[in-house]
Formats: C-alpha cells, structure tokens, sequence
C-alpha cells in the first residue's frame, strides 16, 4: 500500500500539555482568523480535510507506529521503545519529523492524541464521528483524544450532536475564552461574546466532555484590566470548566495588535500589574472546583496553579511573594524566568551564582541602555517563545 515511506501532515501549535501527544491534523488553519492578539494562520486560509484524507494520514501514522516497533523487535527490545529505539532513529538523518514524533510519542507512553488545527468542531458531525472511530480502530491503546474549538461553533451544535462526538471517542475540548468582558471581546475581533463562552461550557459538558478554557491574563491592557479580570471569573463561574490555563498576552511585531501598541490606543500591562490583574482574577473564581493551571514560560508566575476552592489561598500567595520581593528582586525574577532560569519565586535564593550572574546582566545593560534596555531585553527573551 505504501509505495514511499508514509507521511501525514501536522499542524503548527498544539496546547503545551499535548507536546507528548500523538499529533494529527483534521483541518488546516483557523476559520475566523481575525483575533487581534493571535500570531497563528495569519497568511493562511482555512480549509477542511476531507475524510478519506484524514483516514489515510491515520493509517500512514500506524504505518510509522509498527515500523518503529519493528525495530524494537529487530534491535531485540521485543517491542519495547525504549532509549536505545530511540536513538536509533533520531541518528538517522534521512528520520523524518513524522517518525521522531511518532517515536517519541511512543516512547513517553502518554496515550493520548491531539487533533489539530484550530477549530475541528465545525467539521460535520458525521465526518468528525467518522474521522474518531477510525482513529480509535486504528489505535485502540489511545485513552484521551482531544481538540481546539471555538465557543461560537459550538453552540452551533446540539447537545445530541455533542454526545455522539464524545461517544465516539473526543474527550476534551480547549476552547480559546481569553476574556469574559464583552467590550474587550469586540475590541480584540474575538467573533463571540460571553454570554455564548458561557453556552458553548455548558453544552461540552452536557455533553460529557472535558472543558479546558484559555484565559489571557494582559488582554485588556492597561485601559480594561480590572474589567477583564472580574468578567472574565464571572464567565467561567458559570462554566466551571475542568482547567482554566492562563496564557498571559505577549504582542510582538508581527501581531496585528501591535499597530495598536504603536499608535498608543493600547497600553501593555507591566509585569507587576499583571500579577495584581491575576490576583483580582483569582479573588473573583467562586463556587467552581476547576484546576487553574499556569504551564506556559510566558506566564511570569508558573505556581498559580492548583485545584478550587483548596488551593485559592495558596495561588494567591504566591502573588503576594512576588509582590513583597525587592524592587531588585522583582527584575533578578523576571529576567531569570524569561531566561529560562528560574521556574518559581523560590528559585532566587536556591541557587546564589546564577542570581549573581543575572544582577551583574542587568547592571551592564542598565549601565549601556538604561532601565528601557533592561524591559527591552525581558520582552525580546519572552518573545521568543511565541
């Protein structure tokens, strides 16, 4: 069946916590495409996949998935992927990105598979029915499957026509909310409102799905934040969705919202003020059980995590640690977690050398540039992650 060696395509983002997933692609690009603040499909159109198309990058990622445990056997590592599998197929050059991926999936035994792109949900029903039995066919071992939609297509669904997608084996949904506060929807070209962020969490969990709701803490600027924190709690109180992952607004150059940066009707948020917009943020979640999750090096703050309502006070202090920090601990802690260094408040005082290091950084660029060329090189270390 195969006469060159199978392929399938992926796609460009996947959620962090999907990084040891099987990752497969169902549509190409994102239908709305008009968020101010996205970075993702600009210059791309969107276009569905056909069903056979699908099937067969899912019969070519099976194809790769015996392969890679044939040579398990062939190494004499009875199938296992293990270090010296791997290996074996990362040092060869003519390895293609399918197979490492593939491989590494295998190798971390996560069980669980991504659907990409952006929006999945506004494929028909019975297609994207069809697409998950195959899948589940052809990979019977897979526990979580999941996906990206929007709120808006949602609500285009029936809870019926829900159920059967989750009966067929979709068990989680992201669903990009970023802001509960319907000016600062309309301003960022979101294409929805809160009250249908709200009807769309209601319906996935009717459902019997996972909801898993992205929040943007920095998305109303200096001019909406207060606004932004407390709509957007108010919002997922009323969803209480499973996860609530904070992803903290970066705008770099070639983000559309960057012209609004440039011509002064938007003002970025510092990163002090952010730690107070998340706090007022996390004061406001009430009577939900979601688990609040901050695993992304973009947010400034990685221990804002944790399960409502136990661990409400334990985010919360993490806020106020960083607030009681010195002025000069504050930026040791921000360059050395844009950096890559530090992962937690507690990090300044684990390691005393690196601290030092990062002081003597910012004396010299303050000494060269001044403090805009310490903010300038904090911003350039963030963005890069993007």
């Amino acid at each position: 069946m195969y006469k060159k060696p199978p392929t399938f395509e992926q796609g460009p983002i996947r959620p962090p916590n999907e990084a040891r997933s099987l990752l497969l692609r169902l549509t190409r690009n994102c239908p709305w495409n008009q968020c101010l603040f996205c970075p993702v499909y600009k210059r791309d159109k969107f276009s569905l996949r056909t069903v056979d198309e699908i099937k067969q990058d899912i019969l070519a990622a099976k194809q790769i998935a015996d392969d890679i445990k044939a040579l398990s056997f062939k190494l004499g590592y009875s199938g296992d992927i293990n270090d010296a599998v791997i290996s074996a197929i990362f040092n060869q050059p003519e390895s293609s990105t399918q197979y490492r991926s593939i491989a590494a999936w295998l190798y971390y035994r996560t069980d669980a598979c991504f659907l990409q792109d952006a929006d999945n949900l506004i494929m028909k029903t019975k297609d994207l029915v069809a697409v998950l039995q195959f899948l589940k066919a052809q990979f019977p071992d897979i526990k979580r499957v999941t996906t990206y939609s929007r709120s808006r297509t949602v609500i285009r669904k029936s809870v019926d026509a829900l159920k059967q997608i989750r009966q067929a084996g979709l068990d989680r949904v992201h669903i990009g909310l970023e802001s509960g506060y319907d000016p600062l929807l309309k301003l960022m070209k979101k294409g929805v409102t809160g009250a249908q962020h709200i009807e769309a969490g209601k319906r996935l969990l009717a459902a019997g799905m996972e909801v898993s709701e992205y929040v943007m803490p920095g998305l109303g600027g200096q001019e909406m934040w207060r606004d932004h924190a407390i709509e957007t709690a108010k919002v997922l109180n009323q969803i209480n969705p499973h996860f609530i992952r904070l992803r903290s607004l970066r705008v770099p150059g070639h983000v559309p919202l960057h012209e609004r940066l440039e011509d002064g009707s938007f003002t970025m948020q510092t990163d002090d003020m952010l730690a107070e917009e998340i706090g007022l943020f996390i004061k406001t979640l009430d009577g939900i059980t979601s688990t609040v999750t901050s695993d992304h090096i973009m947010n400034l703050l990685e221990e804002v995590s944790g399960k409502l309502p136990a661990d409400k006070e334990k985010m919360l202090s993490v806020i106020q640690s960083y607030q009681d920090l010195s002025e000069t601990d504050r930026l040791v802690y921000r360059a050395g977690r844009r950096g890559g260094a530090y992962r937690s408040i507690d990090d300044l005082k684990r390691d005393p050398a690196t601290y030092q290091k990062i002081r003597n950084l910012i004396q010299t660029v303050e000494q060269e540039e001044g403090p805009q060329g310490i903010e300038r090189m904090i911003t350039e270390m963030v963005d890069r992650y993007i």
